[in-house]
């Protein structure tokens, strides 16, 4: 059937999710979802919105969402961008900022879709080396480019670069859109939102998949200056016009304006993580310092692939990447404490 494709098609190389298995009685510690259900106020939300009115179309819009976004953040509602998932988000905003004749940068190690998003959209890149440290380092942004994108904290690694780094990035770009790709701010990092007043080539995209456990959702965001927001909104609606159906938009909004239930279930994870990182490091392990809902860690003494085939035969799945600069590391998604746990115990006496 490959005849009929696109040329383009037969180069692409897409990217590929981490396992979702069927079998249900594994411990899933390897795709940095939420181990805590969505707000219950989310729900009855979404619920409330299974009626006869689902034979009309959304808002196009999704105004209480926008709305509901910028109360949270302090910003004018004409800030905010919606999508269906950051991954449309990021998508959008390569079609919209990135199609330059300058390479896009961003680092070596890092989110596997921004390459796969070159691919699709033509984008010439480079892919900036993490210092020795898996680091970010503002001095290597300074050369020519044609937009620049980031995760803060990054992935898979989990560090966070402090907003003081971001600003150098931003103030030595000011021709250049910056994106700084938050999936996983709210677990222990400040968000660069309150930079966008002041920088007007400052684009910041978050997921409500991670910290606000609405993964199978599908709701990202964009908050900028309006100049940029409107750039994504005339691709949307040259792509798709109600991205987010009845139940993503109240379930979001309602989501967004529980903070009492986010605050808590946030802190749970952090308590989990600094756990965890203690109790891998009792046992050998070097772990990167993170700022997310996972770690990245290494053992000395034994292979990264290895140790993720053990703890599998035992009912624990991690993500093992084969990159060659991180493959002696695991990345490991905190679990409620009960599975952290089990992934200890799986580990056994290394």
């Amino acid at each position: 059937m490959s005849k009929f494709w696109s040329p383009f098609v037969r180069d692409l190389v897409p990217y590929v999710p981490g396992e979702q298995p069927k079998l249900t009685r594994l411990v899933k510690l390897n795709t940095n979802e939420n181990p805590y259900g969505p707000s219950p106020k989310a729900i009855e939300a979404m619920r409330a919105q299974v009626n006869d009115d689902l034979r009309l179309y959304p808002d196009p819009n999704s105004d209480l969402l926008k709305q509901s976004v910028a109360r949270y953040y302090g910003v004018d509602a004409s800030h905010v961008f919606l999508g269906n998932g950051s991954d449309e988000v990021l998508a959008h905003a390569y079609h919209a900022f990135f199609l330059q004749d300058k390479p896009l940068l961003f680092p070596d190690i890092s989110y596997s879709f921004y390459p796969v998003y070159c691919g699709l959209y033509g984008v010439e890149y480079e892919a900036v080396p993490l210092d020795e440290q898996f680091q970010i380092r503002a001095q290597d942004y300074t050369r020519p480019n044609g937009g620049i994108i980031f995760p803060n904290p990054n992935a898979p690694t989990g560090c966070l670069m402090a907003l003081e780094t971001v600003e150098q990035i931003l103030k030595a770009n000011p021709d250049s859109v910056v994106i700084v790709d938050e999936a996983y701010i709210d677990f222990g990092g400040e968000t660069a939102i309150r930079l966008v007043e002041r920088y007007s080539n400052l684009l910041v995209t978050q997921t409500l998949s991670k910290s606000r456990s609405l993964a199978g959702l599908r709701v990202g965001l964009a908050v900028g200056h309006s100049n940029l927001i409107e750039a994504l909104e005339r691709v949307k609606n040259s792509f798709n016009s109600y991205p987010l159906d009845r139940m993503a938009i109240v379930g979001a909004a309602a989501a967004f304006d529980d903070r009492e239930y986010f605050e808590r279930t946030c802190s749970l994870v952090i308590a989990s993580r600094e756990k965890l990182v203690e109790q891998l490091q009792g046992k050998g392990f070097e772990v990167l310092p993170s700022a997310a809902n996972f770690i990245f860690a290494r053992h000395p003494k034994h292979d990264a692939a290895g140790l993720a085939a053990k703890v599998r035969e035992q009912g624990v799945i991690v993500r093992h990447f084969k990159q060659e600069r991180i493959a002696q590391f695991l990345r490991i998604t905190i679990g409620t404490p009960e599975q952290n746990q089990a992934l200890v115990e799986a580990l056994g006496e290394l």
